[in-house]
């Protein structure tokens, strides 16, 4: 069974390395997002959202999803945290009475 999970972390690794080389260069003004993408929000963004705030407007309007998802996220780790502690601050209360 550890050899199958090596072999599929290895695996894994390895296409992760192969997807890099498509991928444009750092800063290359030529890619993508600097062609298209940021140049129909730089023209839009007050029409399409009503929003006097160029940045409110790319993460509340555009990247809507995207945001929510982070959120969630970190909301979710927070909750494990919390959860977490309070079952280990309860688990030192019990062998404090357990010890008396």
């Amino acid at each position: 069974m550890r050899i199958l999970g090596f072999v599929l972390i290895v695996v894994l690794g390895v296409v992760l390395v192969w997807g890099i080389g498509d991928l444009p260069e750092r800063g290359d003004p030529q890619a993508p997002a600097p062609t298209h993408v940021a140049s129909y929000y730089i023209e839009n963004a007050l029409d399409d959202s009503n929003t006097p705030n160029f940045v409110t407007a790319v993460l509340a309007d555009y990247r809507a999803y995207d945001t929510f998802g982070e959120a969630v996220v970190v909301v979710t780790a927070a909750l494990a945290c919390l959860l977490i502690l309070l079952r280990r601050r309860e688990d030192e209360v019990e062998v404090e009475e357990e010890s008396r």
